[in-house]
């Protein structure tokens, strides 16, 4: 039998950058996008290779196009490293694993180095495929967490809770990440919200960006680590931008969620220093007549827009710096 599961790509529709800083979020499932990890019982454990993780190019210009749309790494490494945390957490709840192995293998949709979270994605495809192989319940407030610690503690990549929760849990998804409750249960305080009350939403991202998702956050982490009054006081502004937009969502006040929307990016542009390139992103959207915020760390942006005239007002103007524009599907 074949194993077949799937995760998908996410939008921060408020509080972003907040969550990894203690902070609250609001977030989006977007199933236009995916990965599927396919995994089935063989003699020998095997991560098979896709062709991202390949090291056979053509020539040299087809190992630098290789580089600029996939990055340095593929994903075999963060199937090595959700795989070991499974078998840990199983190990420390004293969960034995039955006496079989398995070949496993992943495609992905998701766009690459657009803050997508493409990487989480793979990482929770995989252990969903693995719970469902060894019959193994982890309970669902923490999985992101195991998901979170596979990237973070086991590969050092940057990265916070927002991701790995709204994969987990997929809709629409209010988190707090409040400290002393995260220090005492491990994970923040997760509910789930009816994806119906959602707005006219839109997603954009560049096509040819290339930038490796988490970088951005590098000096952003230091600063809030050494105290820095500026840095803590916009985190709790970007926290309150999402308790707001919970209310404002609750209420149907779509105005007031589409001033919000706007609010976190330029809260954003207050702490963290912004590419020309996502600035353009944003600016175009904006004088298209709509609100626009990064979805993730940059090169995919999130907005609300009133009509179906403005929306293709905004295709258009987005096409001319070569980015694309998607109705995000939810449910």
């Amino acid at each position: 039998m074949i194993i077949e599961s799937r995760a998908y790509a996410r939008a921060g529709l408020l509080g972003n950058p907040s969550d990894g800083y203690f902070g609250k979020t609001i977030s989006i499932i977007v199933k236009n996008f995916g990965a599927i990890v396919s995994l089935y019982q063989t003699p020998e454990l095997v991560i098979e290779d896709t062709e991202i993780d390949r090291n056979n190019f053509r020539n040299i210009y087809h190992l630098t196009d290789s580089i600029r749309r996939n990055g340095y790494y593929g994903g075999r490494r963060l199937i090595k490293a959700v795989i070991k945390r499974f078998c840990e957490y199983c190990e420390l709840n004293q969960i034995r694993l039955t006496n079989k192995n398995f070949t496993i293998r992943y495609q992905s949709s998701i766009p690459r180095q657009v803050g997508m979270a493409g990487s989480s994605a793979i990482i929770t495809a995989t252990i969903r495929a693995l719970m469902q192989f060894f019959d193994v319940q982890i309970p669902i407030e923490v999985i992101p967490s195991i998901v979170l610690a596979a990237e973070t503690e086991e590969l050092g990549i940057n990265a916070g809770l927002q991701d790995r929760v709204i994969q987990t849990y997929e809709g629409c998804v209010f988190m707090d990440f409040d400290k002393k409750y995260m220090a005492k249960h491990n994970h923040g305080k997760y509910e789930r919200l009816d994806p119906a009350l959602l707005p006219k939403l839109y997603m954009a991202y560049k096509t040819d960006l290339s930038k490796v998702s988490g970088t951005v956050f590098n000096n952003l982490k230091e600063r809030f680590n050494n105290g820095d009054e500026a840095v803590h006081q916009t985190i709790r502004e970007l926290a309150d931008v999402a308790t707001e937009g919970k209310e404002a969502l609750i209420a149907g006040d779509y105005k007031t969620l589409n001033r919000l929307i706007d609010r976190n990016f330029d809260l954003r542009c207050k702490i963290m220093n912004i590419s020309e390139s996502n600035m353009e992103l944003v600016q175009i959207a904006r004088n298209s007549g709509v609100s626009a915020k990064f979805s993730g760390s940059g090169g995919a942006i999130i907005g609300m827009y009133p009509n179906d005239e403005t929306l293709s007002k905004l295709v258009v103007n987005l096409k001319k710096i070569n980015a694309r524009v998607i109705k995000p599907y939810v449910v």
